[in-house]
Parts: structure tokens; C-alpha cells; sequence
């Protein structure tokens, strides 16, 4: 893209302090949601902690309660809940916040797939927090209730209760995010369905040794924790591959790479004179001029590849931002777009102003196909 556009045009790139002005304006926001959710929950600070300590309490023996071994503690502690409660439920706010800063700089087929793991990965967070205060908490305190040694009245400090009982719900909200992680990673090309699946006795050994690590030392807590963890991974594996079979992409991009021949497939011959449509049925686009300059010099690299040449030309490297342009195509005329993508990517960082407007066109043209 040039490094100068007219203002007036909707796409041009502002510059890095405007981002820094918004940026500085949305955290502010945030800031005041936070805020606002704080100076509505502090009243009931006590009432909160109250709910957040029901499930310890209904275990306690008859004539056990829970103490504050520091002065400051029973202020403290429900300050510190209702401002983390705050937080927990400003979250769909705040994510919106981001969403608003990072979204103009995406492409349709990422806000496509960006919104929706957005507003499930909130969605699960919330459910991985239920499920640890309604199934857990209840079991895991009985069990440590029933553990306690004869003579000793277990008697819970608030504050070392309240830290206990955070780490869980973030153990258990983030476990309940596997789903979106699996997700982005096969989106992403890092990973395919099928090695996952590969995988599976090693990530199966791996989630009980987190629960192992998260919770107690009982096998019930243990497990709670691990058999939702595993069951989200294989809900995982059949998302990522509903994902690829809806956006068509090829399981494995590089089989696509390794099947493209030394000579591409011949591109549409264009008429003399402005921009012309593509002779592709399956594509109706129109081609910018930019594009037609750069599919210009292609074919004259083609040509230049299959053509006997001296050999002064024949020891002219190519543009390895011009291959990958070519490439692109080529995977895009297999049909593998997801392969295409990630050239194009390494286009928009690797290439000079005019390559990254080819790669911005193509991708554009990826979207709308």
C-alpha cells in the first residue's frame, strides 16, 4: 500500500499516534466500566464473600467458622472479591474494547472466525467458573473436611480461603477455553485434526497431571478437572474439523505446496486498456491495474522459466516475493486458500509497497469469493 493515501479514503493506513490516542481512549473506558462495576458491588462486598465462602461453610463441622488472622482481613477481603468480581463481570465490555481496536486492522476471513471464538471463549470462561463453584467446590471441601485430623478444628483464614478458591475458578475457566485454543491452532496451520487425534494418549496423561497440579491431592477434585479438560479437547478436534470442511481448506497445506509443478497453470489473458474480469467461472473479480502490472511481470517470469534464454538471463535470480505471489495463485487455483493465505502473509511482510497491494487484492478477493 502506498505509504501516502488520501484522507478521505476509508482504508488508509492513520498514523501511529492516532492509534496511541485510541488506544489511550478505549483503556480509559475500560477503566471507567471497571470503575462503575466496582462502586456498584462494593456495598454488597460482604454479602459476596459470603456467597463465595457458602460452599466451605456448608461443610465445616457444627460450632466451626472461618477467622481473619490479620487485622486489616475482614475489610480487605471482600474489597479485594468485589473488585475482582468487578473485573469478572465488566469482561464482555472489556473484550469488546479490544475487539474495537484490533478488528479494523483484520480481513473479512478473520473477524469471520475472530468474532465467534471471541464470544465463546467469554461464554466458556463463565461455564469453567460454574462448574468449579456448583460441582467442585462442594466435593472438594467435603473431602478435606473429612480429612482433618482428630483434635483439630479446621478453621479457615477469609484471605488464604479467598486466594484458594481464585486460583480455582481460573484453573477451571481456563481449562474450559481448550476448544477455542484448539481451534485457532488448526486455523492457524500449526496443527491438523489428525495429528491431534494422534496425540490424544499424550494430552490424556497431560490433563490429569494438571489436575493433579490445580487441585487437591484427591482423585475426585482430580478428576473433575480432567475429564471436562480431555472431553473440551476432543469437542475441539470436531470443531476444527466442521471448520475446515465448512471453509474448504486442504488438511495438510503443505501437500498442496509440494503438488505445485515448476511451471504454473496459465493465467487469463487480459484485453489492452483498464482494469478486465477474470476468464475463471468459478471467480467473477475484477482486476485492479496494480494487479494487472504484477500479473504482467508473472507472466514474464514464466516465460522466462520455460523459455530458452541466454545464459546472462538464465543467471537472474528471481524475486523470492514474486514467487510467492505466483505461488499464492497457484494454491489458489487448487483450491487450497488456506496455503494461499499464509503466502500472502508472508508477502504483506517480506514485500516491497506494490507486492503487498497485490497480496491485499488477492486476499480481498479470497474474502469475496
Amino acid at each position: 500500500m502506498p505509504l501516502t493515501t488520501p484522507p478521505d479514503d476509508p482504508g488508509a493506513e492513520q498514523p501511529f499516534i492516532s492509534h496511541l490516542v485510541e488506544l489511550r481512549d478505549r483503556i480509559i473506558r475500560m477503566l471507567i466500566a471497571v470503575g462503575v462495576m466496582a462502586m456498584v458491588l462494593l456495598p454488597f462486598a460482604n454479602q459476596l464473600y459470603t456467597y463465595v465462602a457458602a460452599p466451605l461453610l456448608a461443610q465445616l463441622p457444627e460450632g466451626n467458622t472461618m477467622i481473619a488472622t490479620q487485622v486489616a482481613s475482614p475489610l480487605l477481603a471482600p474489597f479485594k472479591l468485589a473488585l475482582i468480581m468487578a473485573v469478572f463481570l465488566a469482561m464482555p465490555y472489556l473484550l469488546y474494547q479490544i475487539w474495537a481496536f484490533v478488528a479494523p486492522g483484520l480481513y473479512q476471513h478473520e473477524k469471520r472466525l475472530a468474532l465467534p471464538l471471541l464470544v465463546s471463549s467469554i461464554l466458556l470462561f463463565y461455564l469453567g467458573t460454574l462448574f468449579a463453584y456448583y460441582v467442585v467446590f462442594p466435593l472438594v471441601f467435603a473431602f478435606m473436611v473429612g480429612t482433618t485430623p482428630e483434635g483439630v478444628a479446621m478453621m479457615t483464614d477469609i484471605s488464604a480461603y479467598l486466594d484458594f478458591v481464585l486460583t480455582l475458578f481460573f484453573a477451571f475457566g481456563v481449562a474450559f477455553e481448550i476448544p477455542i485454543a484448539t481451534i485457532l491452532l488448526v486455523a492457524i496451520g500449526a496443527v491438523t485434526p489428525e495429528g491431534l487425534v494422534q496425540k490424544r494418549p499424550y494430552v490424556i496423561v497431560g490433563v490429569f497431571v494438571i489436575g493433579m497440579l490445580l487441585t487437591p491431592p484427591d482423585v475426585i477434585s482430580q478428576t473433575l478437572l480432567a475429564v471436562p479438560m480431555w472431553l473440551l479437547f476432543e469437542l475441539g478436534i470436531l470443531l476444527s474439523r466442521l471448520l475446515l470442511l465448512k471453509g474448504r481448506f486442504a488438511e495438510d497445506p503443505g501437500d498442496s505446496l509440494s503438488s505445485v509443478g515448476s511451471v504454473p497453470s496459465p493465467l487469463p489473458v487480459a484485453p489492452s486498456g483498464g482494469a478486465v474480469g477474470c476468464n475463471d467461472p468459478d471467480r467473477s473479480h475484477t482486476m485492479t491495474d496494480t494487479e494487472l502490472e504484477r500479473r504482467d511481470v508473472r507472466r514474464a517470469t514464466q516465460v522466462a522459466q520455460v523459455t530458452p534464454t541466454s545464459d546472462k538471463s538464465a543467471e537472474t535470480p528471481i524475486d523470492p516475493v514474486e514467487d510467492k505471489i505466483l505461488r499464492a495463485n497457484q494454491l489458489r487455483d487448487l483450491g487450497n486458500e488456506l496455503a494461499a493465505r499464509q503466502m500472502l502473509y508472508q508477502v504483506l511482510e517480506e514485500g516491497d509497497a506494490a507486492q503487498r497491494q497485490v497480496a491485499r487484492n488477492i486476499l480481498t478477493q479470497l474474502d469475496e469469493h
